[in-house]
């Protein structure tokens, strides 16, 4: 009776039958995307640490601030939309901001929370709503398309099935590792993420319910039997850990104290911290658009004029969470290109969000498990997610070359420039010039924001 109570009441919150799905399918979707994501705990800490700060203390922070920002995600627009301190953003506080343009790391915070009140503005006044629904719908299924090409790429290194080299990247050499003496460190990974690709791949293909999920503790439960038996040795010089939590620090939470409320508004009127912040802004931007348009096509949440019902509640809970994050010492918080894993296993609705909010908030205790997670059991995941979202290349028309090659474009360049922001931009100003120049964009009624945004971007390659 109690059960059926809670259902009732979870159903009532969440809507969840309106959006064709229930507790069980938003309960596996929210474990599913966090899993995939539970990496920000330890790389977040590992990157900003660079900077100067204290590697505990951004553990604690990026917890908090993906927890809490998730959780406004429910509130305010009940979208399966999990945020946490973005990757890329956090690579170019602390290598970029503070180590090559030395900046302090509370300046750096400063402009994030900075960055973060511009866009409570801009969310209040409808401006990046404004931007979303300008971009043509084929544009649309295109970002979907670059995400997932996007997100195999960042598995397939993630993997280490593709790794650098003379020609930029290369696959894996299993004989150079045998060679070299470090196939049991490394090469085994790759052997365990390539088993997880198909395994992922069979579970997707049979319809198991949970697939990617189990995919990942499959490939993970794996990589522990190996590190058992000994075929599997760690070596951190190499980047490759223990696969088994380690529980011999306890289970305390860091303090935040180093970090909480640190900004540093000193330099606030320079244009140097114009500059940074905006460069914030502008990543922040395009990015979390790009992750609602990409993740939001594929699930089938845009009405039929390409819109996002409940953007501007979206938007918000991305720029409060921006703010709240720079107060408790991490950088740039936004929405979370994994979500796509999620909504691949059926989610639909802000419960699946808590589901993983509450996962960040008991990471804080069980910090051992979840650190434990290796990349290449997330990798697969995120590898087969990639061609769940590539399949809306099939809604791209073809047949209109002036719609087809800015699509083209914008797809290709997420992967080879390695960033969203930039696919859209790309998407963005090869649309208006190529349907400019072949006289088609009155009959394409081309919105005089699209104009705008080409301009605002080309001009960020000038100077910027």
């Amino acid at each position: 009776m109690e059960n059926n109570n809670n259902q009732g009441f979870l159903e009532k919150v969440f809507h969840l039958s309106e959006n064709h799905t229930d507790v069980k399918t938003e309960f596996i979707a929210g474990v599913t995307t966090f899993m995939t994501m539970a990496y920000i705990l330890a790389v977040n800490p590992n990157i900003l640490s660079a900077s100067g700060m204290d590697a505990g203390a951004v553990f604690t922070a990026t917890a908090l601030a993906s927890l809490v920002a998730t959780l406004l995600m429910a509130a305010f627009a009940n979208y399966p939309f999990v945020l946490a301190p973005g990757m890329g953003l956090n690579a170019y506080f602390a290598y970029t901001v503070v180590l090559q343009m030395g900046y302090t790391w509370q300046m750096a915070l400063a402009a994030v929370f900075v960055e973060g009140l511009i866009f409570i503005l801009l969310s209040l006044t409808n401006v990046r709503e404004a931007i979303f629904n300008a971009i043509p719908m084929n544009l649309k299924h295109a970002v979907s398309v670059g995400i997932g090409l996007f997100i195999a790429f960042i598995g397939l290194q993630n993997a280490k099935i593709v790794v650098d080299s003379a020609t930029l990247v290369s696959v894996y050499s299993f004989k150079g590792s045998i060679e070299a003496g470090t196939f049991q460190a490394e090469g085994i990974t790759v052997l365990l993420a390539l088993i997880g690709i198909l395994l992922t791949a069979v579970l997707v293909v049979k319809n198991v319910k949970g697939n990617i999920l189990w995919g990942i503790l499959g490939t993970w439960i794996l990589g522990i039997i190996c590190e058992l038996v000994g075929l599997y040795r760690p070596d951190p010089e190499l980047g490759m850990f223990s696969v088994l939590p380690d529980f011999s620090s306890g289970f305390g939470i860091p303090s935040m104290a180093p970090t909480f409320f640190k900004m540093d508004f000193s330099g606030i009127l320079s244009l140097n911290f114009l500059t940074i912040m905006f460069a914030f802004l502008f990543v922040d931007m395009f990015d979390t658009l790009g992750t609602l348009i990409g993740v939001a096509s594929k699930a089938d949440m845009l009405d039929e004029d390409g819109k996002l019902p409940k953007i501007k509640g979206a938007l918000m809970s991305d720029a409060v969470g921006t703010s709240l994050g720079a107060v408790f010492g991490t950088s740039t918080t936004t929405t979370f290109v994994e979500s796509a894993s999620g909504v691949a296993e059926g989610g639909r609705t802000g419960l699946t969000a808590v589901v993983s909010a509450a996962l960040f908030g008991l990471a804080l205790f069980l910090s051992p498990i979840f650190l434990a997670i290796p990349s290449f059991a997330t990798a697969p995941a995120l590898i087969v997610v990639g061609f769940l979202m590539i399949t809306s290349i099939t809604k791209i028309d073809f047949a209109d070359y002036t719609e087809a090659l800015p699509c083209y474009i914008s797809m290709i360049a997420m992967p080879f420039m390695y960033s969203i922001s930039e696919g859209i931009a790309m998407g963005v100003i090869s649309y208006v010039v190529i349907n400019l120049l072949t006289g088609r964009a009155k009959e394409k009624k081309i919105s005089l924001l699209m104009y705008v945004l080409a301009v605002l971007f080309v001009l960020k390659y000038i100077l910027i």
